[in-house]
């Protein structure tokens, strides 16, 4: 993964494409945007179970645009450090991996209260 301003190879792009294909996922990264969350926080704010939240976290992680912190029996995910920096300005939320853009839309952002 790259940081803004560098490019990704193809087959970066494809790999991260791939992950973010997916409503759930861009659910779960928009969610993430805002705060680290827990699964159980996942879960109750998608209103999937526990092992479909998982498996979309589980391709985000694969796809390194998210990591995962054990805190005793829970498991958190944030943004990963280095997509991290790749985020535009907070105003529009999204993402800029030098290949490709990715914005949410400003309407999501009041519908999450930020």
């Amino acid at each position: 993964m790259s940081t803004r301003g560098m490019t990704l190879t193809t087959n970066e792009c494809a790999v991260i494409m791939r992950a973010m294909g997916d409503a759930t996922r861009l659910h779960i990264l928009e969610s993430l945007l805002d705060r680290e969350k827990c699964v159980s926080d996942l879960v109750a704010e998608i209103r999937c179970t526990q092992p479909h939240v998982s498996h979309h976290l589980c391709i985000l992680r694969e796809a390194g645009l998210i990591e995962g912190m054990r805190e005793g029996k829970r498991v958190c995910y944030r943004i990963s450090p280095r997509v991290r920096r790749s985020l535009e300005n907070r105003r529009e939320q999204g993402f800029d991996f030098g290949c490709c853009r990715l914005s949410f839309p400003v309407a999501s952002l009041a519908v999450h209260g930020r």
